[in-house]
Order: C-alpha cells, then sequence, then structure tokens
C-alpha cells in the first residue's frame, strides 16, 4: 500500500549554483522530479508535491552564527570570491536558493512531525558538511541541522537517528552533535588518506554524553554491493532497533555510485533501492513510520537521479510496471 509521502521542492533551489564549471549540480532534485512525473508517480492520490519556503534568519541561527549568516549574505549580494578556502563559491543569490533548501528540510520535518504525512523528501537538502560558522564542501547551511533542531525545539523530540549515506563523511553534521546523547548519527562513506573530508575514522564516537551516539563506518575504494548491505544490515539496523529513535532522518546522497566522478565506491543502484526498503520497514517498526530523506552528493546527474528516484518508489511504496522501473536501474550489477 501506498504510504502517505510528500516530495518537498522549490525552483528557487536552482539559485544554489556555483557554477557551470561546478561538479554540484543544481537541477538534480529537477532531474529526479521529472523522472517521477514520467511514470505517473503523481498521479497517486496519496503522493504529493508541496512548494518549500524560504527559510528565515531565525531559523537558519538555530544551528548557524549570525556572523556567519551575515557574511553569507554580503557574499551573495558580492557575487563573487569564495564562502571557505575554495570548493564553496560565492555566487549572485546563493543566500537564497541556499535559504530556500533549509526551508525545504524544514517543510518535510514539519509535514511529518505535525501528522499529515508518513515520509517526505527533500532532495535539495542533505548539506552535510556545512558548520555553525562556516561553509564546506559546497555546503552552505546545514540544513540537516536546522531541520533536527526545529523538531527538538518545536516538537520536543528525544531521539532522532541521523542515516547518512554520502560517500563522503558527514563532518558538520557530527561536529554539531558530537556531545550529544538526543541524537544518533551514523555515516558511511569512503575514507583514505587524502580523500575529503579526512575524518569519520571509526574511533570518531562522540563526547560527554554524546559518547557512543555517533557511530561512523568508513569503507575502503571500491566497496561493493554487497560490503555495504552487510555493513547496513549488521551494523546500521542493529543500532537503530536499539536506539528506538522517534524518527529517522535520512541523508540519501548517491555519490557512492560506481559511476560518480569524484568518490570511487561501487556501489550499484541494486543497493540504493535496497537500503531504502531496509530503512523504510524499519521506520515502520521502530518509528511509526515516520521518515525523513534528503538529498546530498552525487555528481554524474542521471545515476543520482534514478538512485534518488528507485529512493522514492521503494520509501513510498508505490506500485510502478517492473519494464518501467527496470529502466531506472543500471544494466550490470557488480559483485
Amino acid at each position: 500500500m501506498t504510504c502517505k509521502t510528500a516530495f518537498v521542492y522549490h525552483e528557487m533551489y536552482l539559485k544554489y549554483d556555483f557554477g557551470e564549471w561546478h561538479p554540484y549540480k543544481p537541477y538534480l532534485w529537477k532531474l529526479t522530479l521529472e523522472k517521477l512525473k514520467n511514470i505517473g508517480v503523481f498521479n497517486d492520490p496519496n503522493i504529493s508535491l508541496i512548494e518549500a519556503f524560504m527559510a528565515d534568519e531565525d531559523l537558519i541561527s538555530l544551528v548557524h552564527t549570525n556572523d556567519y549568516i551575515n557574511f553569507v549574505k554580503h557574499m551573495s549580494n558580492l557575487g563573487y570570491g569564495y564562502l571557505d578556502y575554495g570548493d564553496t563559491p560565492a555566487t549572485k543569490g546563493i543566500y537564497e536558493g541556499a535559504a530556500y533548501r533549509v526551508g525545504g528540510s524544514v517543510m518535510a520535518a514539519k509535514l511529518i512531525a505535525n501528522g499529515s504525512y508518513l515520509h517526505a523528501f527533500n532532495f535539495g537538502g542533505g548539506l552535510h558538511h556545512a558548520k555553525p560558522s562556516n561553509a564546506a564542501g559546497f555546503c552552505v547551511f546545514n540544513d540537516i541541522a536546522v531541520a533536527v533542531r526545529y523538531l527538538q525545539k518545536l516538537y520536543n523530540y528525544k531521539r532522532i537517528a541521523i542515516v547518512d549515506i554520502d560517500g563522503h563523511h558527514g563532518d558538520g553534521t557530527q561536529e554539531i552533535f558530537y556531545n550529544e546523547a538526543t541524537t544518533l548519527k551514523i555515516s558511511l562513506h569512503k575514507y583514505g588518506y587524502g580523500f575529503y573530508p579526512g575524518t569519520g575514522w571509526y574511533n570518531e564516537l562522540g563526547a560527554g554524553e554524546g559518547y557512543g551516539y555517533t557511530v561512523n563506518i568508513p569503507l575502503i575504494g571500491y566497496t561493493n554491493d554487497n560490503t555495504y548491505l552487510y555493513a547496513i544490515n549488521e551494523v546500521v539496523v542493529p543500532l537503530l532497533i536499539y536506539y528506538k529513535p522517534e524518527i529517522i532522518v535520512m541523508q540519501f546522497g548517491a555519490d557512492a555510485h560506481i559511476n560518480d566522478p569524484l568518490v570511487g565506491l561501487s556501489l550499484t543502484t541494486r543497493t540504493y533501492s535496497e537500503v531504502a526498503k531496509i530503512i523504510h520497514k524499519l521506520s515502520h517498526e521502530i518509528s511509526n513510520g515516520k521518515l525523513l530523506i534528503l538529498g546530498g552528493g552525487g555528481y554524474n546527474p542521471d545515476d543520482t537521479a534514478r538512485c534518488w528516484a528507485l529512493g522514492f518508489i521503494e520509501i513510498s511504496g508505490i506500485k510502478i510496471d517492473e519494464k518501467i522501473k527496470e529502466t531506472l536501474y543500471d544494466k550490470i550489477d557488480v559483485e
């Protein structure tokens, strides 16, 4: 049966644009939406398109400092330079684009928390490298952390699980919640000498009250489907069952795909579909179905959109003709 599911978006996400030469493509969410529209997903009455709003400074400041917010606004108006050491350019309108993406993740969280939807997707979000006072790794504001703070402040959530499957370690998200037991942070990512961001080793476990609530699963280059799914089933699933989160927040970055030019892992669409299926089932067993899905990395646009579309189909529960669904899978799975 189809779950009541929302796809959150806004055309202003396209303002989150670092330039034609940059590997981050602002239209990935739109490409995913087009694929889903083409196969008739939104004809189902339980699936809705919901427009995001622009997060205001008060909302963004749940995580980010006022000085940093003002810096981003200034650089956005200026339209040149960098927001960090060289990965994240300042372009005209980048502040507005980033604020809409934060608003999208908060909107998705709100739709779940107020009972309107069981699952909500914001593929424009998942910007997990941003820290309270600086941008990093193509991430201006950490929408994941803002959405979590929103749930804690407005809805009094005490146990939130964040599962990050991006090919890069979610260092910003980890840093923000490192000392807290009210969030369980699990990240699967490539780890190795010289690979960005250089954090996420298994001995990073949290601190103070948060000790043991940060779990990193570092992966060697070319990790394949079977190894990855073993880690999901043997580490991630038991941890979530033990923690019993009130909601699962999943960063669904697709840059661990075998064709991605920046990462060097060897996952196929098989894994993304299977991970979505596993976490979806688990959300109904331990979190009353409350599941928030955000985007993230993915630098081969078509592969990323296919991974995200498959994730949406699995989690929403919509029935798709198998021949049509087959077009979203890789032609050859890597064993």
